[in-house]
């Protein structure tokens, strides 16, 4: 019988969540989606002196913007629980023990200035940076170095120790990624990593086993930064006999920079002017704030599209995907090998897009969202509706809506004046005073009439259509944007459409 699909996305409460992330998120999502399976949300805060307050809070608030929640978490709750991994320290502390006792681990009590001797004392040209492996643990404060008696006492004494595995010399360790296809390693290339630490908490290599193991996690997803890794966690899934019970890995590509050259870093988004997180992430410690696509004015469906074929495509042309389409269509052999280039204005063009093709009154809170960040609360909501249907194929991001959609409920602070000023004549101003007074008497207002209205005006004072439609938008909206301006004009009304027109004059003439 197959085994129902279960995945975890296994994070470390350490600060804002990355693109990198939230992707290896949505590939683990769409695939136990897709199989009727499982999503398991775990947390990794075993590194105590690496927790950063609030952290855990903000990564489940990041999925629930992404619409990825899992179903099972700490949240949420779940028949494996606890989910957090400093809530579950006793059970590590009894396989790193049992690892001792079967000879496939050991004590080792070395201080860190021991270690530091270690590496400034063995260091080669050849070997710039000497590893805790076969080759130096009979050199080192060890229990494989020292004898019974004196590694007894200094248990007995409560001496400061860690717990490293013992990798086996010169074994090939092969396992099939689901990416990448048959992997194979040297044992002597890895050295002994430290499984429990001295304050009792185990590292990531001996808690993703268990953790794995005990929730029955049957697919793991992970970054391929963990590919040398992969020898350690392959053994300790052997020694401890659940080797059947192993996941299937797949490492996924790296996000790199726009250039390529390297991984896409939490840095980089400061320094090239996009962002490399979900949400805004303020650090406590720093206060230093990072900034997130939500806040920039991205819809969590366009950031869900670009991070999906952002290393991944179904073989088609087709780029843009609903989730239900990314859930049918999403498969592991698909997903590239080598590392996929974050391009930010490809990703301004999906947001684009989606924001097309949303319908008006998903748009709306979002909208008014925007409108009150920026001071506007009072407007009426049916026009908002319509004014959103004339304006959203010209937002790139939902910010957009400010330039773009508030000129209708309130009249432009500035107008660009620069624009029209060096073709402005007297005929001009006489023509915009006469208009303004036939508009008083237009009794159907509506943007067909207003344009004839305009248009005989034009004809009558024998002034082109061309040179008058300019002044006009940027008497409207203050500058040269927004869509027709007889639309425009039919929507703020009448009354305001003569204000803005006398406001004109006044600057102009």
């Amino acid at each position: 019988m197959e085994k129902k699909v279960r995945v975890r996305f296994a994070p470390s409460p350490t600060g804002g969540l990355h693109l990198g992330g939230v992707r290896t998120v949505l590939y683990n999502y769409l695939f136990a989606k897709q199989h009727n399976g499982t999503f398991v949300l775990r947390i990794e805060d075993t590194d105590q002196t690496r927790f950063v307050e609030g952290a855990e809070e903000y990564i489940q608030e990041c999925l629930k913007w992404c619409g990825l929640e899992p179903d099972e978490s700490p949240l949420h709750g779940g028949p494996y629980a606890p989910y957090r991994q400093s809530e579950r320290k006793e059970m590590y502390q009894q396989y790193a023990e049992q690892l001792v006792k079967q000879g496939h681990a050991y004590y080792a009590f070395d201080t860190p200035q021991e270690l530091e001797t270690m590496r400034e004392k063995f260091k080669t040209e050849e070997n710039t940076s000497p590893q805790y492996g076969h080759g130096m643990r009979e050199k080192m404060r060890n229990s494989l170095s020292l004898s019974e008696g004196e590694v007894a006492q200094l248990l007995s004494e409560g001496a400061p120790h860690v717990i490293r595995i013992k990798m086996p010399e010169d074994e090939t360790i092969t396992f099939t990624d689901m990416i990448r296809g048959e992997v194979s390693f040297n044992s002597s290339l890895t050295d002994d990593k430290v499984l429990l630490k001295a304050d009792g908490m185990p590292t990531y290599h001996l808690a993703v086993v268990v953790d794995d193991y005990s929730m029955t996690i049957t697919h793991a997803f992970r970054g391929e930064e963990w590919l040398p890794s992969a020898p350690v966690h392959i053994l300790l899934w052997k020694y401890l006999g659940w080797f059947d019970e192993m996941p299937e890995w797949a490492h996924l590509p790296l996000i790199l920079k726009p250039d390529g050259h390297g991984k896409l870093s939490k840095r980089d988004g400061d320094r090239l002017g996009f962002p490399v997180f979900a949400m805004n992430w303020k650090d406590p410690k720093s206060q230093e704030l990072m900034t997130g696509f939500r806040e920039l004015g991205f819809l969590p469906e366009a950031f869900i599209n670009l991070l999906a074929v952002l290393g991944w495509n179904d073989g088609t042309e087709q780029e843009v995907f609903t989730i239900e389409e990314l859930v049918e269509r999403f498969s592991l052999p698909h997903v590239h090998k080598g590392g996929a280039k974050f391009n930010y204005e490809k990703a301004k063009w999906f947001n684009h897009e989606w924001i097309k093709r949303y319908k008006v009154e998903g748009l709306t809170q979002k909208v008014k969202e925007v409108f009150a960040e920026n001071g506007l609360e009072s407007y009426n909501d049916e026009k908002l509706d319509e004014v959103i249907e004339l304006v959203k194929d010209r937002c790139t991001l939902l910010t957009d809506f400010w330039q773009h959609a508030s000129f209708f409920f309130i009249a432009p602070e500035t107008i660009d004046v620069a624009s029209v000023k060096p073709k402005w004549n007297e005929d001009k101003t006489m023509f915009f005073d006469i208009l303004s007074e036939k508009i008083t008497l237009l009794e159907d207002w509506n943007a067909q009439n207003i344009e004839t209205l305009f248009k005989e005006t034009a004809t009558e004072k024998g002034i082109k259509m061309g040179e008058l439609q300019l002044p006009f938008r940027i008497m409207l909206v203050g500058g040269k944007f927004g869509p027709t301006v007889f639309d425009i004009a039919a929507l703020i009304g009448k009354k305001e459409t003569i204000a803005r027109i006398r406001k004109g004059l006044s600057l102009l003439s």
